[in-house]
C-alpha cells in the first residue's frame, strides 16, 4: 500500500480538536465543538462507564435497559438482545420484546483450568440457555441471560477468577494467542505475551466491580481524582483487536485483526522477537464502498523485551488519531489508511523512544486447527476437538459436548484451550491418560474432526439473538455442508481442504474475507459470494456474486468445483485457483476490495 501524506500530523494533547476559547472548555463542550459521534459524548457523560447501570438493573417493568446504557454495558462484557424469533407473535400480543443479554467473557489466550471450565459449565445450565458458545476470539460467550439473572451470573463468574471487563467496546479486546501445543517455548511466549498485553491495556476503572459485585464506589468518583491513565474519558475511537500468532500455523488470523505479534524462531523454536502487524479488520457496510476488510500490514521486528510498549504505543496513536466524527471509519484500518504505514510507524517508534528493525522473513502455511492427538516438544498429549461453530451443547440423539466436556473436566489434570477456529483443546494430558480422556471422547459420542470443508468453517450466531443480523449463519451453515460435501464428492475432492466462512452480516465477526469460500447475509436466505482468499489467511477475497438465494448457492459453487478438480496444478489451493483461472480478480488490499467485483468469466 502506498502511503498516504498529510497536511498535518495529528498531536497527542487531545483525542480531538477544540476551537480556541477565553477559558478552558468543558469535555462536553469540546465534543460538541468537534461535532463528535453520538458514541463519544455517551462516553464522555458515563462517569467512567457507570452511566445510569445501577438504577436501570433495578427497573423491572422491562427486560432492557437504556439506549445510553446499552452502548456502554458493552465496555462491561455484554450487548442486550432479544430472541427475534418471537418477535412477530410478542408483537402481535403487544408484548415487550423477549429481551435477553449475551455476556462475553475475557480470557487472554483462552485458556482455562478444569476447575474454571466447571464453574463455566454451572453458570451456562443455571442462568444461561443450557449451551457456552466458543467464539471466534477464544472466549466463552452465554447467551439468554434475563435481565434480573445479570449479577448473580457475573458474581458466579468472577468465583471462577474470570470476569468480562473489555470484552467489548471501545477498548483493547481479549487478546488471542497460537494454540499450537506441539511448540512448546513459542506457545507459552505467545500465552505470556497475550496475557501481559491484556493485563496492561485493560481498562482501570472500578465500575465493573462496584455495579456487578456490589463492590465499594469510589468516593466522589472521577472528581476524587479517578483516571484512565492509558484510555482517558473517551476510551478508543472504535473496538481494537489484538492477537500473537506462531507460524508456520496462523489458526489465530493474524492479518484479521488491528495489532498482531508473529513469533519469529530460532532453530530450537525459541522466540527471538516478534514482528508486528497493524492495521486489519472485517467489518464494512453492504453498499458503502468508503467502508472495506483489510489485512493487516506487517510493520516492524521488535525484540521480546519491547514488545510491550509498542503494544501500548500502536493503541495510543491509534486512540490520538483514530476518526471520532464519523464512526463506521473509526477503526485502526482506516486510520493507517489516511496517514500511511511510514506515518504511524514514526509515531509508534516515537512513543517507544526507539527505532525498529524492518520485519523479519516468516512462513504461514494455514489458518486451520490440528485436530486429534499432538505430542509436544516436552512429552505432553494435547486432544483437538470438533465443535461446530463453537456451540457446546448437548443435541438430542448426537454428541452431548456439554456433558461430556464437563465429565472430562472432573478427571483432567492439565487445562483446556479454545481456538480461534471455534474448537476445543483437551491440553497438557499425561501420556498415561490419554486412554481415560479418549474413552470419555467415545461415550459421549465427542468427535476429534470432520469432514474436510467442515473443519475448515466458520459462522457467527446471526439468527435468533444478534440484532444485526441480516440472514441465517450458524444454524444454516451445518445444512450448506452438507450440500457442498456432495458436489465436492463428486468431483473427486472430499478430501480437499477449503475454508468456507459464513456471516449473517457484514460485520465479518467469522472472518469471511479471508476464506477461499465467504457468505456474508444481505437478507433472508440471500448472500454475498466471495472467493479468493488464500488460505492461509493472508490475502482478502473479491465479491463474485451478488444477492445468491440460499437454494442457489451449491448450483453456483459446483461448476467451480468441477473446473478446480480438472484444471488446477499440483498443490494449488481452491482461493489461488479461482484468481488463476480469471473466475474472479485478485483484491489487493483496503478500498481494492470494491474494484473489479463480479465473476469475470463463465465457468465452461
Amino acid at each position: 500500500m502506498a502511503d498516504h501524506k498529510t497536511a498535518e500530523t495529528p498531536t497527542a494533547e487531545r483525542v480531538y480538536e477544540t476551537p480556541p476559547t477565553e477559558r478552558p472548555i468543558t469535555d462536553a463542550e469540546a465534543a460538541r465543538a468537534a461535532k463528535l459521534s453520538a458514541n463519544e459524548h455517551i462516553k464522555i457523560a458515563s462517569g467512567y462507564l457507570r452511566g445510569t447501570l445501577a438504577e436501570g438493573l433495578l427497573k423491572n417493568a422491562s427486560g432492557a435497559i437504556s439506549d445510553d446504557d446499552g452502548q456502554l454495558v458493552k465496555f462491561h462484557g455484554m450487548y442486550l438482545q432479544d430472541d427475534r424469533d418471537l418477535r412477530p407473535e410478542r408483537t402481535k400480543k403487544k408484548l415487550d420484546k423477549a429481551y435477553s443479554f449475551m455476556i462475553r467473557l475475557r480470557i487472554a489466550g483462552g485458556v482455562v483450568s478444569p476447575k474454571q471450565w466447571l464453574i463455566l459449565d454451572e453458570i451456562a445450565r443455571t442462568y444461561a440457555n443450557g449451551t457456552l458458545r466458543a467464539t471466534t476470539r477464544q472466549t466463552f460467550q452465554y447467551h439468554g441471560v434475563i435481565k434480573s439473572n445479570l449479577k448473580r451470573t457475573m458474581a458466579a463468574i468472577d468465583s471462577a477468577l474470570l470476569d468480562t471487563i473489555a470484552a467489548c467496546g471501545d477498548v483493547n479486546r481479549n487478546v488471542m494467542a497460537a494454540t499450537n501445543p506441539a511448540q512448546k517455548g513459542a506457545h507459552e511466549a505467545a500465552y505470556t505475551l497475550a496475557k501481559d498485553i491484556s493485563d496492561s491495556l485493560l481498562p482501570k476503572t472500578s465500575a465493573w466491580r462496584e455495579i456487578w459485585l456490589d463492590g465499594e464506589r469510589v468516593v466522589g468518583g472521577e472528581d476524587a481524582g479517578e483516571v484512565e491513565p492509558v484510555y482517558g474519558k473517551t476510551y478508543l475511537p472504535r473496538k481494537f483487536k489484538t492477537i500473537v500468532a506462531v507460524p508456520p500455523s496462523n489458526e489465530v488470523d493474524v492479518y484479521a485483526h488491528d495489532l498482531g505479534f508473529i513469533a519469529i524462531l530460532d532453530e530450537t523454536n525459541q522466540v527471538t522477537g516478534w514482528n508486528v502487524t497493524v492495521g486489519g479488520g472485517m467489518g464494512m457496510t453492504h453498499g458503502e464502498t468508503d467502508t472495506f476488510p483489510r489485512t493487516a500490514d506487517v510493520m516492524l521486528f521488535c525484540e521480546p523485551d519491547y514488545a510491550l510498549k509498542v503494544a501500548e504505543a500502536v493503541m495510543t496513536v491509534q486512540r490520538d488519531w483514530g476518526n471520532r466524527t464519523v464512526r463506521k471509519n473509526a477503526r485502526l484500518k482506516y486510520t493507517i489508511e489516511r496517514y500511511g504505514l511510514k506515518a504511524f510507524r514514526a509515531e509508534v517508534e516515537k512513543r517507544v523512544g526507539r527505532a525498529f528493525q524492518d520485519p523479519k522473513p516468516f512462513t504461514f502455511t494455514n489458518n486451520g486447527d490440528r485436530y486429534g492427538w499432538v505430542e509436544g516438544d516436552d512429552g505432553k498429549h494435547h486432544l483437538t476437538l470438533y465443535v461446530a461453530s463453537g456451540r457446546i451443547k448437548d443435541i438430542e440423539g448426537g454428541p452431548q459436548i456439554l456433558s461430556g466436556l464437563r465429565r472430562i473436566a472432573e478427571v483432567h489434570q492439565g487445562d483446556f484451550r479454545l481456538t480461534g477456529n471455534q474448537n476445543v483443546i483437551i491440553a497438557n494430558v499425561p501420556a498415561d491418560r490419554k486412554v481415560e480422556i479418549d474413552a470419555l471422547v467415545q461415550e459421549y459420542g465427542l468427535t476429534v474432526g470432520a469432514g474436510a470443508l467442515r473443519r475448515n468453517s466458520l459462522a457467527c450466531v446471526a439468527l435468533p439473538t444478534c440484532g444485526l443480523a441480516l440472514a441465517e449463519s450458524e444454524r444454516y451453515l451445518p445444512s450448506l455442508i452438507d450440500e457442498l460435501e456432495e458436489s465436492l464428492a463428486s468431483h473427486g475432492l472430499s478430501e480437499d481442504e477449503i475454508t468456507i466462512r459464513m456471516t449473517g452480516c457484514p460485520n465479518g465477526c467469522a472472518r469471511p474475507f479471508i476464506a477461499e469460500i465467504g457468505l456474508v447475509g444481505r437478507g433472508p436466505e440471500r448472500y454475498n459470494l466471495y472467493l479468493g482468499a488464500a488460505f492461509d489467511g493472508s490475502r482478502l477475497s473479491k465479491l463474485y456474486a451478488d444477492d445468491v438465494a440460499a437454494s442457489e448457492i451449491r448450483a453456483t459453487l459446483d461448476p467451480l468445483f468441477a473446473a478446480y478438480a480438472k484444471d488446477r496444478e499440483t498443490g494449488e489451493r481452491f482461493g489461488d485457483f479461482v484468481i488463476r483461472a480469471g473466475y474472479v480478480a485478485k483484491t489487493g488490499n483496503g478500498p481494492d476490495f470494491h474494484v473489479q467485483t463480479g465473476a469475470q468469466k463463465a465457468v465452461a
